[in-house]
């Protein structure tokens, strides 16, 4: 992955930083970007297999990463997870949390365990990693918290209501969350993509024409940009959307 073209103040040698989601499609773009920067990554998925690849292709590279997969809806994974970081590092600087699913239909007859399965993965799973994060960072008075939401965290389309309300609810904690680290010196900020080239989007917009599509690099170049910041500055939210789609 180039980064010739990431602002020069992006180096992010000696970081810590974690990756859900991170064995595929934005969280894999994410973690090589992180490495690639000089981050410590700790990628995690719920597939083995693809994570080793992931950790395979950043060491290839020159960069550090371990692989600890773990299932962000299941919170006894969760603690495992933050229970392995804790053991192998001495500190957490950046979570990104990107885990997610989707699954899509109308609401008069969605499913109800598919519902609770995505605010499982989708809401859940972000509020255990940020509770987790925080425990560490808050006494460090340093680290940095990004969450993937989406366009339909602010949007609606047909047949995406459930899907919809997690990414809504994730801003809400996004919001919140921001507002209470604020105190212990610790930023918090959203990245709401419009539509890229992975599986998930493609099953949710098959109208959509796929050359049109964002790359998963666009979004984590918005990522690197966040944590090129100074000190100064801080960035609430980002909204990438396709360049064909309409503006504002």
């Amino acid at each position: 992955m180039n980064t010739n073209n990431l602002p020069t103040n992006a180096s992010l040698s000696g970081k810590i930083a974690l990756v859900t989601g991170a064995s595929k499609g934005i969280g894999k773009a994410i973690a090589l970007s992180l490495a690639d920067a000089g981050a410590r990554v700790i990628a995690s998925a719920r597939s083995p297999d693809l994570l080793d690849a992931v950790v395979d292709e950043i060491a290839a590279r020159g960069g550090q990463a371990m692989a600890i997969p773990a299932d962000v809806a299941e919170e006894s994974q969760v603690d495992n997870l933050f229970d392995l970081i804790d053991q192998t590092c001495d500190r957490l600087d950046i979570l990104i949390n990107n885990a997610g699913m989707g699954a899509y239909g109308q609401v008069i007859d969605f499913p109800i365990a598919e519902f609770d399965r995505i605010m499982a993965v989708n809401l859940r799973g972000v509020f255990l990693c940020c509770q987790q994060a925080m425990q560490i960072m808050a006494p460090q008075k340093s680290g940095y918290i990004i969450n993937i939401s989406s366009v339909v965290g602010f949007k609606g389309y047909p047949n995406q209501s459930a899907y919809t309300a997690s990414k809504h609810a994730i801003m809400g904690l996004t919001k919140s969350l921001a507002a209470e680290a604020q105190a212990h010196g610790v930023r918090v900020s959203a990245v709401l993509p419009g539509g890229v080239d992975t599986e998930l989007a493609l099953n949710a917009r098959p109208d959509l024409d796929r050359a049109e599509l964002l790359q998963p690099l666009d979004i984590a170049q918005a990522v690197m940009y966040l944590l090129s910041l100074s000190e100064k500055a801080a960035v609430d939210e980002i909204y990438i959307r396709r360049r064909n789609a309409r503006p504002f």
